[in-house]
C-alpha cells in the first residue's frame, strides 16, 4: 500500500509542491518578515518622534502660559503703578492748587489792607484839612489882625512838619 502510494503521480506531485513551497515559502517568508519588520519600526519611529513632537509642544505650551502669567503680572504691576502715580500726581496738584489760592486770596488781602489804609490817610488827611479851615475861620473870626497871623504862620509851620513826617 505505501510502495502503491509511492508509485503514483499524485504522490510525487503532492511531494514535489510540499518541497517548492517550503522551498518559496522560506524566502518569501523572511522577506515578509523584513518588510514587515521595517514597517513596524518605521511606525514605531514615527510614533516616538510624535511623542517627542507632542512633548515638545506641551514643553513650549506651558512655558507660552507661564510667560502670559508673568506678562499679566507685569501687567497689573503696571496698572498698580500708574494707578499709584495718578494719585500721586492728583494729590500734588490738588495741594499746589490750595497753595496758588492761599497766594492769591493772601495777596488779595494784602490789597484790601493796603486799600484801607490809603482810605483812611485819605480820610485823615480830609479830615485835617477841614480841621485846619475850621480852626483857621474861627481864629480869623475872634483874632485880631497881628494874633491871627502869627498863629497862622506857627500853625502852617507845624502842619508842614507833620505832613512831613
Amino acid at each position: 500500500m505505501i510502495y502503491e502510494i509511492l508509485g503514483t503521480e499524485q504522490f510525487w506531485v503532492l511531494v514535489a509542491f510540499i518541497v517548492f513551497v517550503g522551498l518559496v515559502f522560506n524566502p518569501i517568508k523572511k522577506i515578509l518578515q523584513k518588510s514587515l519588520d521595517s514597517k513596524i519600526q518605521d511606525i514605531k519611529n514615527s510614533i516616538n518622534d510624535a511623542e517627542k513632537l507632542k512633548n515638545d509642544a506641551q514643553k513650549t505650551l506651558s512655558e507660552i502660559k507661564k510667560r502670559q502669567n508673568e506678562v499679566t503680572k507685569e501687567i497689573e504691576l503696571i496698572k498698580e503703578e500708574v494707578a499709584e502715580k495718578i494719585k500721586l500726581n492728583e494729590e500734588d496738584a490738588n495741594s499746589k492748587l490750595k497753595e496758588q489760592i492761599a497766594k492769591h486770596n493772601n495777596l488779595n488781602s494784602m490789597k484790601i489792607e493796603q486799600l484801607t489804609r490809603e482810605a483812611n490817610n485819605e480820610i485823615q488827611k480830609y479830615l485835617l484839612e477841614l480841621s485846619l479851615a475850621t480852626v483857621e475861620d474861627i481864629l480869623i473870626k475872634k483874632l485880631q489882625n497881628k494874633e491871627k497871623q502869627d498863629l497862622i504862620d506857627k500853625s502852617i509851620d507845624e502842619i508842614k512838619v507833620a505832613l512831613k513826617n
